[in-house]
């Protein structure tokens, strides 16, 4: 059966086809239904079954006869380690651990935060709250106090799980006094603090509140896994753009199994016994979906990295992981191939690993540009997939189903819409558009499992936030357009689709043609206020290391290039060439905060940002740049 096939008996029984999805899990009490529809619009799913996150990730593989297999591999470039750790070894891991924390008295409802970098504990966290039906919240470690006092506070947790220091290239991050002063600031207290001790730095800990990670073990006898309802919360996830009061997406259980184990077969082409990675972080979503759980689910080895796509130590760290671990679906983001590519326009250290296995590179978190994925698939010679969800959506709302059918690839298109997902685009008074024509990427209501069932503590809020503008519609908040095949493209946040004397324009159409130039490595279009016209773009170039052209002249053949490719209606005149662009932790450029900065307007610093030097880069820079 081909995609259209399986979306065409999805939308025709939505029911029994999400019914037959949830055989692929192991269910201690089956639902009596898929669809939970009496609140709606909020919706639930298989909401009167009982099930359990950490049976369905371990035990029922060792049960199966799997446990010797590798669950977990470790890999840090920057220590030096690689481990791996079979199912069986990671069951009586999180059974202690699960364990431990009931002694202190953490059950089922209860909230846990882990503060933790890429190692293997991290999971195991994860899994062991799962294990008991506690709620666990990460937060990306090495996050300011503030934004984790914050976290605390909604969270309420009644413990919090975290290790004493990440690495980062050439220094060491000293996670437990930004611990100790989120927990001054908050006016909510943990009682207790989990605490594992890294060997680069050894921190001290506070008599009464902290314990080991190990001396918190000893001793333990492990516990089973503990039922919980369909609806019940596995996780809250606050979103990386949080700023003020926070946003915390809650994940439903069941659904979120369900919807993960067919995404990995049917997107990813993955099974019990394959090798996935997604280069990611645990403290984001992809790593909560496709590090921790999704691989886990269907009986995959999964890859825990820390280290970065350059720099630890070269920009053929990811070729060399996937040749070492024989690498079957690799998932990173278009922001780190394009820091790859800077590195190594070449490819010459694609071509030092023997790739064999590989079947394909998935992209997701930015918009992949034509020329990255044009220029990863010669290089790697497999298909380089783009696909689009969200933090909310917890997997692909559109996507190149590999497990099903390879569609063919449309450079510039995440592909199609998944089963579970009735993609629209709609005018500002809600009304579906034409094939081709700009508008507001809406998801007919119901979302399928696997997606968010609210906020945490903020109903009212998620109804305005993503419900209220287009009724019977969730709100992605992305703009872009379907063609007449059904394929999506998705060109830009909301409110980065500028005004340019009456013409809407895309600055993901504009980035798309400045990122075709030979010497540009990374870009970024943002609209600032013109006099005139309303809005006018500016274009910031990253250029490739080595580029022989000077950059005024890159500037002015880029320009040449949208006034030819868009016409004069898009009005790009300027652009300029920056060493880097602000991002946040996980890749996204922060394209809205640059704008306000160049308009003048207050911003709040992003508590993801990545590196805030570049914002005091892009300040200077925008100051002293003429206007017109």
């Amino acid at each position: 059966m081909g995609y259209r096939e399986v979306y065409e008996t999805w939308k025709a029984d939505p029911e029994a086809f999400w019914m037959q999805a949830a055989d692929a899990i192991d269910w201690v009490r089956p639902p009596s239904k898929a669809l939970f529809d009496e609140n709606a619009p909020i919706h639930e799913w298989f909401s009167d079954g009982l099930v359990n996150t950490c049976w369905n990730c371990v035990d029922r593989h060792v049960a199966a006869g799997r446990g010797d297999q590798i669950a977990i591999y470790h890999d840090s470039p920057i220590t030096h380690a690689t481990k791996g750790i079979t199912y069986a070894e990671l069951q009586k891991r999180v059974a202690t651990l699960a364990g431990a924390l009931r002694a202190r008295g953490i059950e089922k409802g209860d909230r846990v935060i882990i503060y933790m970098p890429m190692i293997p504990q991290a999971i195991e966290a994860m899994l062991a709250c799962a294990r008991l039906g506690a709620i666990h919240s990460v937060v990306f470690g090495g996050f300011a106090a503030n934004e984790l006092a914050v976290r605390i506070d909604d969270a309420q947790p009644k413990a919090i799980i975290a290790a004493s220091a990440g690495l980062e290239p050439g220094r060491v991050v000293h996670y437990k006094p930004l611990l100790d002063q989120a927990i001054e600031a908050a006016r909510h207290k943990p009682d207790f603090c989990v605490i594992f001790q890294r060997d680069e730095d050894i921190a001290k800990l506070i008599e009464g509140r902290d314990v080991s990670w190990y001396g918190f073990q000893y001793g333990i006898e492990p516990v089973e896994c503990v039922p919980v309802e369909g609806n019940h919360p596995a996780y809250i996830l606050y979103t990386s753009g949080t700023t003020g009061q926070p946003k915390g997406v809650v994940r439903p259980t069941a659904g979120h199994l369900v919807a993960l184990a067919w995404s990995m077969e049917n997107i990813y082409k993955i099974g019990a016994g394959d090798r996935f990675w997604a280069a990611s972080d645990v403290g984001w979503v992809v790593g909560h979906s496709y590090i921790c759980y999704g691989p886990l689910i269907v009986g995959a080895q999964t890859v825990v990295f820390e280290g970065k796509p350059v720099g630890t130590p070269h920009a053929g760290v990811f070729w060399r992981t996937i040749q070492n671990n024989r690498i079957k679906s690799f998932f990173t983001a278009p922001t780190a191939i394009r820091a790859i590519r800077r590195e190594d326009p070449d490819g010459e250290y694609i071509r030092r690993y023997k790739l064999h296995d590989l079947q394909a590179l998935f992209l997701a978190g930015e918009r992949a540009d034509p020329d990255t994925i044009e220029w990863a698939q010669r290089h790697l010679g497999v298909p380089v997939i783009d696909h689009w969800w969200q933090t909310e959506t917890g997997w692909a709302i559109a996507a190149n189903p590999l497990g099903i059918e390879e569609l063919p690839v449309k450079l510039g298109s995440p592909a199609v819409p998944m089963p579970g997902y009735d993609v629209q685009v709609l005018d500002e008074s809600g009304q579906p558009v034409p094939p081709g024509t700009l508008g507001a990427i809406a998801i007919k209501l119901p979302l399928p499992p696997g997606t968010l069932s609210g906020l945490w503590n903020a109903e009212e809020r998620y109804r305005k936030s993503y419900l209220s503008h287009f009724p019977g519609y969730y709100e992605t908040g992305d703009a872009g357009y379907l063609d007449e095949d059904g394929y999506l493209y998705v060109m830009a946040r909301t409110d980065d689709v500028i005004n340019v004397a009456g013409h809407r324009l895309s600055t993901g159409a504009m980035e798309e043609i400045l990122a075709r130039h030979p010497d540009v490595a990374e870009c970024a279009v943002i609209g600032v206020s013109d006099a005139l016209k309303g809005q006018a773009p500016l274009g910031f170039l990253c250029l490739k290391k080595g580029a022989a052209t000077a950059p005024d002249q890159i500037v002015r053949e880029v320009v040449a290039m949208v006034r030819d490719d868009i016409g004069p209606v898009a009005a790009f005149k300027q652009a300029v060439v920056v060493d880097r662009l602000p991002k946040t932790r996980s890749g996204k450029i922060l394209r809205a905060t640059m704008a306000k900065i160049a308009d003048g307007e207050d911003y709040k610093l992003p508590p993801t940002i990545d590196d805030p030097a570049v914002l005091d880069e892009i300040t200077a820079l925008l100051r002293d740049l003429p206007r017109g």
